[in-house]
């Protein structure tokens, strides 16, 4: 349980809220537009079940923020997807969170063009990002981060073709927002983009890269285990249609 804690508390560190708030055994987190993960309401403290009145009157909180209620559920909160399911809550998104050390995953790390890190966001970057669908929303909880952090930019055939955010907490480092351009997709750039990750985690004295897929999303996820990442933690929402 230690080890899932740590990488969920790294998630939250590397992707954070505009804010949060406490409402009992609730975590609200107020997205500001920046999508479910950062939108999403937790059990404060991994494991535990809230109480319906906890659920109640989080819900009203999220109302009042401008945001639809829905709760993350993560991995061994059963009671806690138990009693949204009597709500009504229905499933959303599940997500699988994987990982691998990060000296491994810097083996065979690209050189040169192929990927390269930048301290600052690029505008290229922030436009291969608006044409994915990741707009001004999400590159604000980019910059929301204190720690480590970097962005990744991927170049194919002379051209711009791949961007990612990393950020690390502790020894955890994770990727978010990983992108490539289609004219550059399924020419092993994912994994020359995460291998270049895991080498900028080793120099963070990280000692684990991780990363965060859909589960319907199947050709990332045969790619980050073909590189050979593996599931270590899930989660899924559970919201109101």
């Amino acid at each position: 349980m230690g080890s899932i804690i740590s990488l969920f508390s790294a998630i939250d560190a590397t992707w954070p809220p505009a804010s949060t708030l406490r409402i009992g055994d609730v975590l609200i987190r107020e997205g500001a537009g920046g999508g479910s993960r950062v939108s999403a309401a937790t059990a404060a403290i991994l494991g535990t079940a809230p109480s319906e009145a906890d659920l109640s009157a989080s819900a009203r909180a999220m109302r009042g923020l401008g945001q639809d209620p829905l709760f993350m559920v993560r991995s061994g909160e059963d009671a806690l997807d138990e009693a949204l399911a009597a709500r009504g809550h229905g499933i959303i998104s599940p997500v699988a969170l994987l990982s691998i050390p990060a000296r491994t995953a810097s083996e065979n790390a690209p050189t040169g063009l192929t990927a390269l890190t930048c301290e600052t966001l690029l505008a290229r970057q922030a436009e291969i990002w608006r044409e994915s669908g990741i707009g001004p929303a999400r590159l604000a909880v980019m910059a929301r981060v204190t720690g480590p952090r970097t962005y990744l930019i991927a170049r194919h055939d002379d051209r711009s073709a791949g961007t990612a955010f990393l950020a690390c907490n502790g020894a955890i480092a994770m990727v978010h927002a990983l992108e490539i351009c289609p004219h550059a997709r399924r020419n092993g750039l994912g994994q020359a983009m995460m291998r270049k990750a895991a080498q900028w985690a080793v120099q963070q004295r990280a000692e684990t890269l991780a990363v965060l897929v859909t589960r319907d999303n199947r050709a990332a996820m045969q790619m980050y285990q073909q590189l050979g990442m593996t599931e270590v933690a899930q989660y899924h929402y559970r919201g109101k249609s």
